[in-house]
């Protein structure tokens, strides 16, 4: 599984951005998705994840409300819309695959991590 996450930016707060993670060869179909992210000099945190069906979807409390993850598996792809962002937001945001078609919040759950795409948000 190589998993690719796209669609950082800089934006200003109170925007909405949309990530997308997808894996080229087509392998995490069956597998759990979780985004999680990581801001300079704290720990990696868990933001959001979405079954392997998509029938069950996990926030973390700062995520809840303000970010939905879904995943399209006819086109490969999983997404974290991100609405109201705030200052506090500012990350790197990763996408991983779960070793299995469900995942918690552990970043021992996953076992599949993309690079990560920088998102900024200005207050």
């Amino acid at each position: 599984v190589q998993l690719q996450s796209s669609g950082g930016g800089f934006v200003q707060a109170g925007d909405s951005l949309r990530l997308t993670c997808t894996d080229p060869r087509r392998t995490f179909s069956n597998n759990a998705v979780g985004w999680f992210r990581q801001a300079p000099d704290k720990e990696r945190e868990f933001v959001a994840s979405v079954s392997w069906n998509a029938e069950r979807t996990s926030y973390a409390d700062s995520a809840k409300g303000r970010f939905t993850v879904s995943r399209d598996r006819s086109k490969n792809m999983v997404y974290l819309e991100m609405t109201s962002l705030k200052a506090e937001d500012t990350a790197v945001y990763y996408c991983a695959a779960g070793r299995g078609s469900f995942a918690g919040r552990s970043r021992y759950d996953y076992a599949y991590w993309g690079r990560g795409t920088l998102v900024t948000v200005s207050s």
